[in-house]
């Protein structure tokens, strides 16, 4: 197998001008990732973990150290030396990110915000429909949310509809930020179950949790963090 992403000496930092303090988030981190591969990444809040995956969507940008990504369009290319547009692209075509947050366009329902997903990779209308149909189905979000405005969701509701509209998209890497952290023991297994089905359709994926049982056989390799640095 061909490693899609390879992070080198990867190294992210932050100074509070306002409290004069600087705060190392992660320094000289190493991941190698094949195609078709899940990485997990474990530790206390804090460690650094979220640091890693932003610097890998360039949320963040990092100091030191390398994130080499061979991307379907462009190559083998370093993802803290792209161009915005680049990036841009990347994020809309062959990078999924899942946080524990949604950010959605205003007066957008929820089922348009999963159609659009499907549309933006190319899919037809009609096409898109069932798909959105078919994963609120599966994450359970009750019907009479669907043409409702994502603002007036619970959080876990708002993190269901999140995952469901990045997994909805089949990214080529799909970057996991504590996908289960406010879901209930039925939610989480309906996330499992689509990481399963994506592992097997070919996505690459990287997360992170606290929930190590979730974990648990789903992982192909685990690294631990504390304090800003992998320590196995």
């Amino acid at each position: 197998m061909v490693d899609l992403l390879r992070i080198e000496d990867l190294s992210k930092s932050f100074t509070l001008h306002n409290l004069k303090k600087h705060i190392d988030a992660c320094q000289n981190i190493h991941i190698s990732l094949k195609e078709g591969e899940f990485i997990g990444i474990t530790g206390k809040s804090g460690s650094g973990k979220s640091t890693i995956l932003k610097s890998i969507y360039r949320t963040y940008l990092p100091q030191d150290g390398q994130i080499w990504y061979k991307s379907k369009k462009f190559g083998l290319i370093n993802l803290s030396m792209v161009s915005e547009r680049e990036m841009i692209y990347l994020r809309k075509y062959e990078i999924g990110y899942v946080s524990q947050f949604l950010n959605i366009m205003p007066r957008t329902t929820a089922r348009q915000i999963v159609e659009q997903a499907v549309v933006e990779m190319g899919g037809e209308k009609m096409y898109a429909k069932r798909e959105a149909k078919k994963i609120l189905s599966h994450f359970e979000l009750d019907k009479e949310l669907w043409d409702s405005y994502p603002n007036t969701f619970s959080g876990g509701e708002k993190l269901r509809l999140n995952i469901a509209r990045a997994m909805v998209k089949r990214p080529r890497l799909l970057l996991l930020d504590e996908p289960t952290a406010s879901l209930d023991n039925s939610s989480k297994l309906k996330v499992r179950e689509l990481i399963e089905q994506l592992k097997k359709q070919g996505t690459t994926m990287l997360g992170i949790f606290h929930d190590l049982e979730f974990m648990e056989g789903l992982c192909d390799k685990e690294f631990n963090m504390e304090k800003g640095t992998m320590v196995n």
